[in-house]
């Protein structure tokens, strides 16, 4: 059996299709079709409301199984009917490529081989952005959407735009996407991450035609500007519920909190100074008056900051419910100092609670931000001495053995 009788044989057994968005594209498109058929006939192609010949071009190959409608929508919408048409077909994966000739179809290959062992991943086809032939908006763009996709993920992506990529359609299929043009291939990528679905990359080769010939239907400023509406959606949504959402699963596996704080603590490429202020500037962030925004603005600037958003998180906890009478009475114990004679004079016993913060709000805020100024100093001077003396330990006892 021939190298491409076996990929052929893969397609069908993996139960595999390749899908082809495609809008005004005649020119390129039957190529496309007849490239990608080398390796497999499972060839869905969506005509996204096209008024050239691309209808035809489509209906001369009898084996494609088309998708078409009269008004064009975008590519998003082009991929989520393509989705849904692929799934009643009984498809469990698909790869998708374009339609104006700058992905090669003797790279699919190189997907099969990587589902074989990324079965619940998204596969992209990870372009070179060096060459010389590569549009200056494209090269931005793929630098500022990875930038991106690591604050809302955290997940290092060589290639978030790549438009040639395999779906595990099995995983995606019950799923309500929001998006319809291009930032769609943003929305999947990231709202997959979230749910758990691993990323996973291949090396493709990419092809852009010489301006005057190239055929590009996207819109800079309109499509750019789609684009960070999402991201900034996006972002909200990561620090204000899947950051935290995942922070606490970790902390409730013992095993796996147990882990993530001592890799933390014993990771190599940060040092000690930045360690301790981490946790010293999580401290301050769970002591300062800002209930309920304090772990949100903690990961927010530990980003800005380049802390360690784990120690940060994990100091910024010292505001748990058993700790906020200890805390409220230091606060304003500390107040106490800047107000003077007009203080209010509190002592630690069960009266201590939140209504008593509305009824003296001045004392409170000047406390509170004191008392974190102080604990968070405090704990990362702790830290570093203990950092210190750990290290220090751990080297005498490798030269002991």
């Amino acid at each position: 059996m021939s190298h491409l009788e076996i990929i052929k044989e893969k397609f069908t057994s993996l139960k595999v299709c390749v899908i082809i968005p495609t809008y005004n594209n005649a020119g390129t498109l039957g190529n496309v079709i007849a490239d990608v058929a080398k390796y497999t006939e499972h060839i869905i192609v969506v005509n996204d409301g096209s008024t050239d010949d691309t209808q035809n071009i489509i209906d001369s190959f009898k084996f494609v199984q088309g998708v078409s409608y009269p008004i064009n929508v975008g590519k998003g919408w082009a991929l989520r009917k393509a989705f849904k048409f692929a799934v009643e077909k009984g498809y469990d994966y698909a790869i998708t490529i374009d339609s104006d000739g700058q992905h090669f179809a003797k790279d699919l290959p190189s997907f099969i081989q990587a589902l074989e062992t990324e079965r619940s991943a998204i596969i992209i086809g990870s372009r070179n952005m060096d060459q010389a032939s590569i549009p200056g908006k494209s090269s931005f763009g793929h630098k500022f959407s990875n930038f991106w996709f690591k604050v809302e993920t955290g997940i290092d992506c060589p290639d978030t735009q790549s438009g040639f990529r395999l779906y595990p359609l099995y995983l995606l299929k019950n799923r309500r996407f929001i998006t319809r043009k291009y930032e769609f291939e943003i929305e999947v990528l990231v709202r997959s991450a979230w749910r758990g679905i691993g990323i996973a990359s291949v090396p493709v080769t990419v092809y852009y035609a010489p301006k005057e010939v190239r055929i590009s239907h996207f819109r800079p400023f309109q499509d750019f500007t789609r684009v960070s509406i999402l991201n900034t959606f996006l972002v909200i949504i990561a620090f204000a519920y899947i950051k935290p959402r995942d922070f606490i699963r970790t902390l409730f596996n013992k095993k796996k909190s147990k882990q993530l704080i001592l890799g933390q603590l014993l990771n190599l490429n940060q040092t000690d100074q930045v360690k301790a202020a981490s946790i010293g500037f999580g401290v301050f962030m769970g002591i300062i008056p800002i209930w309920g925004f304090q772990i949100l603005v903690a990961i927010f600037l530990a980003v800005l900051f380049k802390l360690n958003k784990m120690l940060v998180v994990v100091a910024s906890n010292i505001s748990i419910p058993p700790m906020i009478p200890v805390i409220i009475f230091l606060s304003y114990r500390c107040g106490g100092y800047w107000i003077g004679a007009n203080n209010t004079a509190v002592t630690f016993n069960s009266s201590i609670s939140l209504k008593l913060i509305s009824a003296n709000l001045q004392q409170y805020i000047y406390g509170s931000i004191t008392l974190a100024v102080i604990a968070g100093a405090s704990a990362a001077l702790l830290s570093f001495i203990l950092l210190k003396l750990f290290k220090r330990k751990a080297i005498t006892a490798v030269e002991l053995v």
